[in-house]
């Protein structure tokens, strides 16, 4: 397998290869974050690529949300978009170096992203960077995993073995509102921090 770095990362952008990019908010994203009401949590969008859930976020009155990727391809596509966006919200770093703490943070294709290997860490670094009481919420394909390229899948039984006992869903289920291409094959999904007492 190649080493998914940010070279790897930035090729992709530069070639166009990104199948993942459907080139707007997803809909099962678009109408949870519909029924937030206070603007003023903190956001993040961890792997966000052309982060179209930041700008839809953004223009819907959220000021308080942070993009974050490995390459800085994308993040230079999103300036271009929505120039206005507060620059120091822009993070081109590694998501396993971060040490802020968040309200909320979404999940988009970035678990999917990450070399299998990585998901014991990927959980362990969320309940980290969440709040006490903060959620990750967002998509997670549910397709056979493969171990050759990225976008890496699984199904609810796995993910519920990699995210249980740290992180507690309180939602994962087949998303009702997925765009027709990936219609039955996303799960959307709502988790808390499971050390509540900490």
């Amino acid at each position: 397998m190649e080493k998914l770095d940010k070279d790897y990362w930035a090729n992709r952008y530069k070639n166009n290869e990104t199948g993942w990019d459907i080139g707007e908010i997803s809909t099962p994203l678009k109408e949870y974050i519909d029924c937030l009401e206070d603007k003023s949590i903190s956001i993040l969008v961890p792997g966000a690529g052309n982060a179209y859930e930041v700008e839809y976020l953004f223009k819907n009155g959220f000021t308080n949300v942070f993009l974050l990727d490995i390459a800085q391809e994308p993040i230079e596509n999103f300036k271009k978009r929505v120039p206005n966006f507060p620059k120091e919200q822009l993070i081109v770093g590694d998501f396993f170096e971060l040490k802020e703490q968040y309200d909320l943070i979404i999940e988009q294709t970035f678990f999917c992203a990450l070399n299998p290997t990585l998901r014991v860490s990927y959980v362990s670094k969320m309940n980290e960077l969440l709040k006490q009481n903060g959620k990750l919420i967002g998509l997670l394909f549910n397709i056979p995993l493969n171990d050759q390229k990225p976008p890496f899948g699984g199904n609810i039984e796995e993910y519920k073995k990699t995210f249980e006992p740290t992180l507690t869903f309180q939602k994962l289920e087949i998303a009702k509102n997925s765009i027709k291409p990936r219609e039955n094959n996303e799960l959307f999904f709502i988790c808390t921090k499971n050390n509540t007492h900490q």
